[in-house]
């Protein structure tokens, strides 16, 4: 397994079992921190429509509940799931985490320092924070909260890695 890739993770699902992020090997992946609370939230509705627009895709959303910024996820394990079913939700949301900081996640460490990922740094500096992911595992974007999950630059930059095909 390649230790600059995102396939050296292992993340909690909401119902405490353990995945490991290889089981998305080949598929182009968007990583989101999310709360519940928060004014970006209605991003969980485009979010889904983001999903269902490359439904037939090699396409993936992660999301990963954090209440690092202004304690805006309260919630936790099923209530989250419960709540973002309220937005049609229809792609994996994992257990809450801390996304930023000492204490972070270190699938965030990785996403957010160009030192362990080789190519970006952009730590996450609200809710909504977004993370491209090749098919190869490789971080290669960013974009910040209040870049909606369905502009067409989201949208241009996915078709692109999803037409580059798996090396």
């Amino acid at each position: 397994m390649d230790k600059n890739s995102i396939y050296s993770f292992t993340v909690e699902k909401l119902d405490g079992d353990h995945i490991s992020l290889a089981d998305y090997s080949n598929k182009v992946l968007l990583i989101v921190n999310i709360a519940s609370q928060c004014g970006f939230t209605p991003q969980l509705q485009e979010l889904s429509d983001l999903k269902k627009e490359f439904a037939d895709k090699d396409f993936e959303i992660l999301a990963f509940p954090s209440n690092d910024f202004g304690a805006q996820e309260p919630l936790e394990g099923q209530d989250i799931a419960a709540f973002c079913s309220n937005y049609g939700n229809n792609f994996p949301v994992f257990e809450k985490i801390r996304v930023r900081g000492p204490y972070a996640d270190p699938l965030y460490k990785y996403l957010a320092d160009k030192k362990e990922n080789g190519s970006i740094s952009s730590k996450p500096r609200w809710n909504f924070h977004k993370y491209l992911i090749d098919r190869n595992g490789n971080v290669v974007d960013f974009f910040y909260p209040f870049t909606k999950p369905t502009t067409s630059k989201i949208r241009k930059r996915i078709q692109r890695l999803l037409a580059a095909g798996p090396k």
